[in-house]
């Protein structure tokens, strides 16, 4: 046994005596999630029915390390109440816990999520409990077969790609405590956005919930990492993103994201006016795939005489989740009805770039045009002379910016545009090459760039 006590913070205590199907529990590093989840999960073991139980790890190694075996972990929670056979017995050939309770003894199983054989031959049947250790890294097939199989799951989870199948289908869809949704970033609670499922709940716990680490231990581990990496935007501020290889490094929806309410003081009232936008344009990226998540992106932006980009306004489809896949006609349609809303709102994109490697779509657009003499619109072929990695190139100077020299970023993005948002927190270099970024979660970048392609001398610019 240990010399550590478990101390808890009056939202641990919140945590422990909540009663919920599904429960989350995500946040900053030491936070003391496993810590107080494991000791939570024992205990509703115990009150449980059901003879057989379930602990989730990448592997069984992981689990008796850092939940099995660890101080203030099972085996020193609990005692001699628990005997863990880590190469399975006689009568139980998996690795379990053996777990003596008032309502008979429990078998809380041991697996681990990252080796697929073994999980299939290991899960059947029906259990009670449910403990997914840091469920964004684990397989989402174990995910969807474990989780129909219990009563009650509780899941911990680092920040992570938010384009993980695993928050749309699971994570997003628990809700946060009224009395508790403050304490998380609104980064993380905007995400949780997806249908809700009846009691499902999102814990969101930092250091300050962690009574048993010291301040001195705290301004230590911060220390450690470096402030304003995204090393530090997961593990210190427990925001959601990709750790590595994140292409907009220098994105930050602080920085960049504004309300459209901030945006429409660009829209020019009068000639004394000093700041408002001079140049309107729109892209479009397509692709008609009803077999993978490629997307019709719309975007709409504006330029001001300073210099200042502003995207407006986005629409996406998508082919694979519609019954009635839409054509290149249909795209027309759309387009010019996403161009005209946009028009009435902000002002007129006189020029429209559309994807130049669709030409199915472009003749369908010459043909509109020819039916259509009042058409306003312009419709023009991408320049995509300028490559991918010159408009990344541009893109991140003008995303940058320094307090200390007064440099404010040039390039902004209206909070409703979620789509380029959650691309821009997520689009990553290809692993193992220089230089060359990956073939998706680009759609809504391209079709801004598309648009400001042509104008990209305009933007970081005064006008004189």
């Amino acid at each position: 046994m240990s010399q550590e006590q478990l101390i808890l913070s009056d939202k641990y205590k919140a945590f422990i005596k909540h009663s919920a199907p599904v429960e989350f529990l995500e946040g900053t590093t030491a936070a003391g999630k496993t810590t107080v989840g494991i000791f939570k999960f024992m205990l509703l073991v115990a009150e449980s029915k059901k003879k057989y139980h379930i602990i989730a790890a990448k592997d069984t190694g992981t689990a008796e390390k850092n939940i099995i075996n660890k101080d203030l972990g099972i085996v020193d929670d609990f005692g001699i109440l628990t005997e863990y056979n880590g190469n399975g017995t006689k009568d139980e050939k998996i690795p379990h816990i053996l777990y003596h309770t008032s309502n008979g003894d429990k078998v809380v199983y041991v697996m681990g999520y990252g080796d697929k054989k073994k999980w299939q031959k290991a899960l059947g049947g029906q259990y009670g409990c449910l403990y997914i250790d840091e469920i964004n890294t684990a397989d989402i097939d174990f995910v969807r077969e474990a989780a129909m199989r219990c009563d009650y799951m509780m899941a911990t989870l680092n920040p992570d790609d938010p384009s993980l199948p695993v928050y749309k289908e699971y994570i997003n869809c628990s809700r946060p405590l009224p009395e508790y949704r403050a304490d998380a970033p609104e980064e993380i609670n905007n995400m949780l956005s997806e249908d809700p499922k009846p009691g499902w709940v999102h814990w969101f716990f930092s250091f300050a919930d962690n009574l048993g680490m010291t301040p001195e231990k705290i301004a230590q581990i911060k220390l450690n990492v470096p402030k304003g990496t995204k090393l530090w935007k997961n593990k210190i501020l427990g925001l959601r993103g990709r750790a590595t290889g994140l292409i907009f490094s220098n994105f930050d929806r602080k920085r960049h994201v504004r309300s459209k309410e901030w945006a429409k003081q660009f829209i020019q009232k009068d000639r004394h006016q000093e700041e408002y936008f001079v140049i309107f344009t729109s892209g479009l990226d397509t692709s008609y795939s009803q077999e993978s998540p490629d997307t019709i992106a719309m975007s709409f932006s504006g330029i001001t005489n300073k210099g200042r980009y502003v995207l407006l306004d986005e629409k996406v489809y998508n082919n694979a989740s519609l019954e009635i896949p839409i054509a290149p006609s249909d795209t027309v349609v759309n387009y010019i009805a996403f161009l005209e809303r946009n028009r009435k709102e902000w002002g007129f994109a006189k020029n429209v770039f559309i994807d130049s490697a669709d030409q199915a779509t472009i003749t369908e657009f010459m043909k509109y045009k020819r039916a259509h003499p009042e058409c306003m619109y312009m419709f023009n072929g991408a320049y995509k002379a300028v490559e991918i990695i010159d408009r990344i190139i541009l893109q991140l100077g003008w995303l940058s910016y320094d307090d200390e020299a007064g440099k404010e970023p040039v390039f902004y993005v209206v909070e409703t545009c979620t789509v380029f948002i959650s691309e821009s927190e997520i689009y990553s270099w290809l692993e193992g090459k220089d230089n060359t970024p990956e073939d998706k979660n680009d759609h809504m970048i391209n079709s801004t760039q598309y648009g400001w392609i042509p104008y990209r001398d305009k933007i970081g610019v005064v006008k004189k």
